[in-house]
C-alpha cells in the first residue's frame, strides 16, 4: 500500500472576506483569503531568506579584498557563506520544533523580525575602526545569527504556504516560492550592478556595499507586517494537538528512516548550490579574471533564467510525479552539468558563450529545487511538519557547505576545475538515489 502523507485541505479557506479586528478592537475590513494569503507569505518568506542567505556572496565579492584582506580570498568568502549555512540546521531544527508545538505564523513573524535586526546590524558594522580579521570574525559571528534566524522561517512560512495550496497547485506553488531563492541573486546582483556603475568601484567599497543589507533588512520587517496581518495557521493545524516531541520523532523515532532517505536527496541538491552558485560566482573572477561588474551581470542573467526554470519545474513535478521527475532530472544533472561547467572554466569561453554557460549550468541544476518544498512537507505529517521539513531541508547543507575545507585540497591535487566538476556530477547521483529510494506515494506520484 502506498504511503500517503496527505497535507491538509484548503477547505478552511472558506469564510474569506468576513471583517477581522485589530488588538484594540478596530476593524480592519474584510480579510483577504488566507490561502492567498499564505502562499504569497510563502513566496515574500522565502524571498526574504533567500535574499538574506545571498547578501555575503554576491554584495559583499566586489569588496571582498578590502574586508578580509587581499589573502584567501576566496577562503574568507567561502566561510563567510557557510557561516550562515551551518546556521540554519540549528534554526531548523530549534524553531521548527517550536512551530510544530505553538504555530508556524507566529515562528515564522518572530524569526523575520529577528533577521531584520540582525541583517542591519551588518549593514551599521564599523568597519574602518577593525583590523582585517575582525571585521571577518563580526561578519561571521552575524552571519550564523542570521543563519539560524533563517532556519526558523522557511520551516514555518513554506510548509503554511504548501498546507494551505490544493493539491493540483502544490507544484507550481513550490516552484514558485522555490523560485525566489535564484529571483533573490538577481536581485541582489541587479542592485549591486546598479551601484557600482553609479558609486563606482571605491564608492562601492566605501559604503555602497551596505545598501543591499539595508535593503535586506527592509524586506524582512514588510514580511512581518505581511505575517502579522493576513497569515495564520490552518484551522485544523491549529485545532490538532501538537506533539510531545516533533524533533525526536523525526530524527530518531517514526520518521527517522523518510528523514535519510531526504538527507540522501538534499545533499545532492545542496552541492549544486554550493558548487554552481557560490564557487562559480567565486571563479568567475579568479578563474575567468572577470571584474566585479562582469561577475555580477553574468550571475544577474543566469539567476533570472533559472527563477524561470525553478517555476515550471515545480509544475512539472505535478504532472510527471515529484519522485520521478526529481529521478529523472538528478540523472540529467550527473551528465549535463560537468560538461557545462568544463566547457565555462575548462575552455576558452568568455563574454556571452560564456554567460550562456553559467546560465545553463544553473538550469540543469538548481532548478531541480523546484518541487522541494511540496516534496518535502507532502512527506511529514501535519504534526512534524516543520521539524521534518526543516531538518530535511537544512542538516543536510553541513557536508557540502563545508566546501572551503574539502574542496582546496582536492584543487591543489587536481586543479581548480576537476573537484568542482565532479562534486557536481555527485550532486546528481545523490539525488537520484535519494529520490530513488524513497517510496512512491499516491498523492504525488499517481
Amino acid at each position: 500500500m502506498p504511503d500517503v502523507r496527505p497535507v491538509l485541505p484548503t477547505s478552511s479557506a472558506a469564510g474569506a472576506g468576513a471583517a477581522t479586528t485589530g488588538p484594540a478592537g478596530a476593524a480592519r475590513g474584510p480579510e483577504p483569503d488566507p490561502a492567498r494569503a499564505a502562499v504569497r507569505g510563502g513566496v515574500l518568506g522565502n524571498y526574504v531568506d533567500q535574499f538574506d542567505i545571498f547578501l555575503p556572496v554576491l554584495a559583499l565579492a566586489p569588496v571582498a579584498a578590502e574586508l578580509y584582506g587581499t589573502e584567501a580570498v576566496v577562503a574568507h568568502a567561502g566561510l563567510v557563506f557557510v557561516a550562515t549555512l551551518v546556521g540554519r540546521p540549528l534554526g531548523a531544527a530549534l524553531l521548527g520544533s517550536l512551530a510544530d508545538r505553538v504555530g508556524r505564523a507566529p515562528v515564522a513573524r518572530a524569526s523575520m523580525a529577528g533577521l531584520g535586526v540582525v541583517t542591519l546590524l551588518l549593514a551599521l558594522l564599523p568597519v574602518g575602526l577593525l583590523t582585517h580579521e575582525q571585521v571577518l570574525l563580526a561578519v561571521v559571528a552575524l552571519r550564523l545569527v542570521s543563519g539560524v534566524l533563517i532556519g526558523g522561517g522557511y520551516t514555518s512560512a513554506v510548509p503554511l504556504a504548501i498546507e494551505w495550496s490544493a493539491p493540483r497547485r502544490r507544484g507550481f506553488v513550490s516552484g514558485l516560492v522555490m523560485a525566489m531563492s535564484p529571483a533573490a541573486n538577481a536581485t541582489i546582483a541587479a542592485l549591486v550592478l546598479v551601484l557600482l556603475g553609479v558609486l563606482g568601484p571605491d564608492g562601492y567599497a566605501d559604503w555602497g556595499w551596505r545598501v543591499p543589507f539595508v535593503v535586506g533588512s527592509v524586506l524582512a520587517f514588510v514580511a512581518v507586517h505581511h505575517f502579522r496581518r493576513h497569515v495564520r495557521d490552518t484551522p485544523e493545524r491549529a485545532a490538532a494537538a501538537p506533539a510531545a516531541r516533533p524533533l525526536a520523532t523525526v530524527l530518531v523515532g517514526a520518521e527517522r528512516g523518510r528523514l535519510w532517505r531526504l538527507l540522501v536527496l538534499m545533499t545532492g541538491l545542496w552541492l549544486f548550490t554550493n558548487m554552481a552558485v557560490a564557487v562559480v560566482t567565486s571563479q568567475l573572477g579568479v578563474v575567468a579574471t572577470l571584474d566585479g561588474r562582469a561577475v555580477t551581470l553574468t550571475m544577474l542573467v543566469a539567476t533570472t533564467v533559472s527563477a524561470v526554470a525553478m517555476v515550471a519545474s515545480g509544475h512539472a513535478s505535478t504532472l510527471a510525479g515529484r519522485r520521478r521527475f526529481l529521478v529523472a532530472f538528478g540523472a540529467g544533472a550527473a551528465l549535463l552539468a560537468p560538461g557545462v561547467y568544463l566547457a565555462a572554466f575548462a575552455g576558452p569561453a568568455s563574454g556571452a558563450a560564456l554567460v550562456a554557460l553559467v546560465t545553463v549550468l544553473q538550469v540543469v541544476t538548481v532548478s531541480a529545487y523546484g518541487p522541494i518544498g511540496a516534496y518535502l512537507a507532502e512527506r511529514f505529517p501535519p504534526a512534524v511538519r516543520s521539524s521534518g521539513y526543516g531538518t530535511a531541508y537544512s542538516l543536510s547543507i553541513v557536508l557540502p557547505a563545508l566546501y572551503p575545507f574539502w574542496l582546496p585540497p582536492l584543487q591543489q591535487a587536481w586543479g581548480d576545475v576537476a573537484p568542482v566538476a565532479a562534486a557536481l556530477a555527485l550532486g546528481g547521483v545523490l539525488v537520484v538515489a535519494g529520490a530513488a529510494a524513497s517510496p512512491r506515494e499516491a498523492m504525488t506520484d499517481g
